[in-house]
């Protein structure tokens, strides 16, 4: 397939390029700066601005799907620049009339009891409280889309470097953890289940997370 991936050198990103070149896709890399990425066979990098969204849009003419690694940890105003970030990236998608969009989502916004999102308990931590709120604010974006072919992947509460096992459960909107209470999953594993999503479109329109 023919992709587009937006934050291609990032944490996510970096991990998702990689399975989906090892898979033998296409992907043109939409990165603030393209030097930063490996020339690999099947890889194109490109510099984009993803706050400028009528460029973005030009850009992701043409892909058979568009994923999005974007984050906004390296920003300030964490909240803000992510939440523009995804508005800009789903008028682009779909004024690119891309078929699919698939987004890098966040665990806060997962249920850890009737009602109860991660991100609402006294344990989140500060630090990655504001990041945590805009995934959730990006996720409600989507699910208010009526144009767009959509799909959020949120990870465990904890997306660490790992092994690549492809040995994992799937779930929708509750966090996952282990018989130990431990929620977590390498982020080699959540890229599998990325690409897996990618190939055989078994989430459209909606949400699922991924743990062990």
């Amino acid at each position: 397939m023919k992709i587009a991936l937006i934050g291609a050198s990032g944490y996510v990103g970096s991990a998702l390029l990689q399975e989906a070149l090892q898979r033998g896709h296409h992907v043109t890399a939409l990165v603030s700066r393209p030097e930063r990425i490996e020339a690999q066979a099947n890889l194109t990098a490109v510099k984009t601005d993803v706050q400028d969204s009528a460029a973005l849009a030009a850009q992701l003419q043409g892909f058979d799907a568009v994923l999005s690694a974007f984050s906004g940890h390296a920003q300030a105003e964490q909240f803000d620049y992510f939440v523009k970030g995804i508005r800009s990236i789903v008028a682009a998608a779909k004024a690119a009339k891309a078929p699919r969009l698939l987004v890098v989502g966040g665990a806060g916004s997962l249920e850890v009891a009737p009602g109860v999102q991660l991100v609402d308990t006294p344990e989140f931590p500060e630090q990655w409280k504001a990041s945590a709120l805009g995934a959730r604010e990006a996720l409600n974006l989507l699910r208010a889309e009526t144009e767009l072919n959509w799909t959020l992947l949120s990870p465990s509460a904890m997306l660490q470097p790992g092994e690549r096992t492809g040995k994992f459960r799937l779930g929708k909107d509750q966090l996952l953890v282990d018989e130990a209470g431990n929620s977590h999953i390498s982020v080699q594993d959540y890229a599998v289940a990325m690409i897996d999503e990618l190939e055989k479109a078994e989430h459209q329109r909606s949400r699922f997370t991924v743990g062990y």
